[in-house]
C-alpha cells in the first residue's frame, strides 16, 4: 500500500478520485453533495460575521451613524439564522445517510459477489483480497468513507482560502505612510510563512500517516482476533453450546493476554503520531502570532481603522488553517487513493464466463404445457482450478424432460460437481453440454439458470417472512405461496404460525420470529423449489433433515411435487430412488451404471448392488 501510494501520479490520483465520487453517487447518493453544501454554508458563515463585525466596529469608532449599524446587525442576525437553519437540515439529512453508508458499501461488495463468476468466489488469493478491501474499509473507513469526509475539509480549505485573500487584500494595498511598512515584501513574507506553516503541516501529516499505516498492517490480527472473541465466540448462538460444554473460553483467555500486550506497545505508536502535529501546531502558533503583530502595527500607523483590525487577523487566522487543511487533504488523498486503487483492483477482477447471448428458446408440450427441454453431457471431463486431477472423466450422459433421475454414488464420486457443471456453475474442463443440442456457453447465462430449481444440500434461509424465503424476492403470489408450502408438508406447521406466511423467520430483525427445525426448513427450501417452477428440479439429499414420517410424506407426495417436470434427485438413502425413471451410479468421477432400481439391483457385481446391500440391512 505504502509503495502504491509513493508511486501514483497526480493524474492517477485524479482519476481514481473521480472514479471513487462515481460510486459514492451510485451507493450513496446525495451525500456527497449534501455534505459540500452544507461545509459551503459553514464556512462562509464565519467571514459574514467577521466582515459585518469589522464594519460595525469601524462606524462605532468614527461616524456612529445609527441607520448603518442597525443594518449591519439585521444583516449578520439575519445571515446567520439563514445559515443555521439551512445547515441544520442538512445536517439531519446528511446524518441519516452517512449513518446508512457502512451498509450501502456492504452491498457494494455483495453486488461484486453477485457478479463474480462462482470460480473465483472459491479462488483463496481473491478471497484474501476481498478481505482486505473490506478490513480496509470498515475498520478504518480507508478509502470510501475517508473521500467522503474529505469532501469537507477539501470545500472548507478552498472556500477559507478565497474568502479570506478577498478579505485580507486591502491589508497589503492599505497605505501608513511609511515607506518600509507599505512595501510588498511585508506582505509576500507574511504569505510565505503562512504557506510555510501549511508546508510543516503537510510533512507532519505524511510522518504520522506513515506511522499509522505500519500501526494498520500489523494490528489487522489484532482486530480480527478481538472481532472473534468478542462477539463471535461468546455471542454467536451456533457457537453457544459448544464454547459452554467444552469450556472453549480458555483458549480465548490466552488470545487476549497476547492482545493486552500488544494494546501496552500501541501507546508509544500512539505517542509518536502525536509529536509531528504538535510541532506543527507550535510553528502555527509563531505565524499567527506575527500575523497580528503584522496587522497591529499597519493599523497604528493609521492605514486602517480598529474594526479592521478583527477582519485582518480573523482572515488570516483562517487562510492559514485554510493552508493547512489543503496540504492535509492533498496528503490524505495520496493515502486513500492507494486504498480506493486497492478496493477497485478487487471490482474489477473480470469475469471469465462466456456469458452468451442466445435466449433460452420455449417450446411447449403438446400434452402437458411444460416446455420441453434435454439437456445432454457429452464427453465431459472436469478438473477444479488449480488442480490436474480429474473429477469427472468422460461422463456422457442425457436427461428427457418428464423423467426422473436420481443420482448416487460414495462420497468423492463427482455427484455435487456434476450438478455444478449441470447448473453452469463450472464450465467443463472437456467436453461439451448442450441444450436442445446447442452448447450451454451460447445461451444468455440468467436465461440459462432460470430453468432450474435447485435445493442445495447446503440451502440457507434468511431472517425475513416465510413469504419472502419462499418467492426468494419481495414481490409473491400469496395462493402460489401457500400451495408450495402445501405440496411439500408444511400445511400443518403453517396453520400454526402466528402470521401465516407473513411470519418473520429466526429472531434477526423481529422478536416474534419463529426458528425452524432442520425439517422444516427442508420443507420450506423444497417450497421454494417449487414455487419457482422451473423446467428442471434438482434435489440434492432432500429429506436428509427429514424424521422418517416426514420423509415418508415426502416421498409419497414426490410425484405430485415434481409434475411435468424433469427431476434429478440426489441421494445417499437407496431406498428412496426406487421411484426414480432412472438411476446414475457415479464411481471415482465415471458413470458406471445406468438403469432402473431393478435392472441394477439384479447385477450383483455391480456397484449398486453393493451399496444397495450395505444399506439394506438398515431397512429389513
Amino acid at each position: 500500500m505504502k509503495k502504491r501510494k509513493n508511486q501514483m501520479s497526480l493524474r492517477r490520483r485524479f482519476e481514481v478520485t473521480m472514479r471513487g465520487f462515481r460510486i459514492l453517487r451510485q451507493y450513496c447518493p446525495g451525500l456527497v453533495q449534501g455534505r459540500a453544501l452544507c461545509e459551503l454554508i459553514n464556512t462562509l458563515q464565519p467571514f459574514t460575521a467577521i466582515w459585518f463585525s469589522a464594519q460595525i466596529l469601524n462606524e462605532l469608532s468614527k461616524q456612529r451613524r445609527i441607520k448603518m449599524i442597525v443594518l449591519h446587525v439585521a444583516c449578520v442576525v439575519c445571515i446567520h439564522f439563514a445559515c443555521v437553519v439551512l445547515c441544520g437540515v442538512l445536517s439531519r439529512v446528511c446524518s441519516e445517510k452517512e449513518s446508512q453508508m457502512w451498509s450501502w458499501f456492504g452491498k457494494i461488495f455483495a453486488d461484486k459477489q453477485m457478479s463474480m463468476d462462482y470460480v473465483d468466489l472459491e479462488n483463496a488469493g481473491i478471497r484474501h483480497q476481498k478481505q482486505q478491501a473490506q478490513e480496509n474499509l470498515f475498520m478504518f473507513g480507508n478509502g470510501l468513507a475517508q473521500l467522503v469526509w474529505g469532501t469537507s475539509t477539501l470545500v472548507r480549505s478552498v472556500v477559507s482560502i478565497a474568502a479570506a485573500i478577498a478579505m485580507t487584500y486591502t491589508l497589503f494595498t492599505a497605505k501608513t505612510g511609511s515607506a518600509v511598512m507599505d512595501g510588498w515584501g511585508w506582505g509576500v513574507l507574511l504569505i510565505g510563512c503562512i504557506m510555510l506553516g501549511g508546508v510543516c503541516h503537510f510533512k507532519a501529516y505524511v510522518k504520522e500517516n506513515d506511522v499509522f499505516v505500519r500501526w494498520c498492517r500489523d494490528t489487522v490480527w489484532f482486530n480480527r482476533s478481538y472481532d472473534f472473541f468478542g462477539k463471535e465466540l461468546y455471542m454467536n448462538m451456533d457457537r453457544a453450546m459448544d464454547v459452554r460444554i467444552y469450556r472453549q473460553n480458555a483458549v480465548a483467555e490466552r488470545m487476549l493476554d497476547r492482545m493486552s500486550k500488544k494494546d501496552a506497545e500501541d501507546d508509544k505508536v500512539i505517542f509518536q503520531m502525536a509529536v509531528y502535529p504538535a510541532l506543527a501546531r507550535l510553528l502555527t502558533g509563531l505565524v499567527n502570532a506575527a500575523c497580528y503583530l503584522f496587522v497591529v502595527i499597519k493599523a497604528f500607523y493609521g492605514a486602517f481603522g480598529v474594526g479592521s483590525i478583527v477582519q485582518y487577523v480573523s482572515a488570516l487566522a483562517r487562510l492559514g488553517d485554510g493552508m493547512q487543511e489543503l496540504n492535509f487533504m492533498l496528503a490524505d488523498n495520496a493515502v486513500y487513493c492507494g486504498y480506493l486503487s486497492a478496493l477497485f483492483d478487487y471490482l474489477d477482477i473480470p469475469g471469465k464466463k462466456v456469458q452468451g447471448t442466445i435466449p433460452v428458446e420455449k417450446r411447449s408440450l403438446c400434452d402437458g404445457g411444460d416446455y420441453e427441454y434435454e439437456i445432454e453431457f457429452r464427453n465431459v471431463s472436469f478438473h477444479y482450478p488449480g488442480t490436474k486431477q480429474d473429477v469427472l472423466k468422460n461422463v456422457s450422459l442425457k436427461f428427457q424432460v418428464g423423467k426422473r433421475f436420481a443420482i448416487v454414488g460414495m462420497n468423492g464420486s463427482g455427484k455435487t460437481t456434476f450438478v455444478k457443471l449441470l447448473c453452469r456453475l463450472y464450465d467443463p474442463s472437456e467436453g461439451v453440454i448442450l441444450l436442445n443440442g446447442i452448447d450451454i456457453r451460447k445461451y444468455a447465462y440468467h436465461e440459462y439458470l432460470s430453468i432450474f430449481s435447485v435445493v442445495f444440500q447446503d440451502f440457507r434461509l434468511f431472517a425475513f417472512s416465510l413469504a419472502q424465503n419462499v418467492a426468494a424476492g419481495t414481490a409473491y403470489d400469496a395462493k402460489r405461496i401457500v400451495a408450495s408450502l402445501n405440496q411439500v408438508g408444511f400445511r400443518a406447521r403453517l396453520m400454526q404460525m402466528p402470521d401465516g406466511i407473513e411470519t418473520s423467520l429466526y429472531k434477526d430483525f423481529e422478536s416474534g420470529g419463529i426458528a425452524p427445525s432442520g425439517g422444516e426448513a427442508q420443507k420450506i427450501a423444497l417450497a421454494r423449489a417449487v414455487y419457482r417452477n422451473a423446467p428442471f428440479i434438482i434435489l440434492d439429499e432432500p429429506t436428509a433433515a427429514l424424521d422418517p414420517v416426514a420423509e415418508a410424506e415426502v416421498y409419497e407426495a414426490f410425484h405430485e411435487i415434481v409434475g411435468g417436470r424433469t427431476a434429478v434427485f440426489i441421494s445417499h438413502r437407496l431406498s428412496s430412488c426406487k421411484f426414480c425413471d432412472q438411476i446414475i451410479v457415479f464411481h471415482e468421477g465415471e458413470v458406471v451404471q445406468q438403469g432402473t432400481h431393478r435392472e441394477l439391483a439384479a447385477q450383483t457385481d455391480g456397484k449398486y448392488a453393493a451399496l444397495w446391500n450395505a444399506q439394506a440391512q438398515y431397512y429389513t
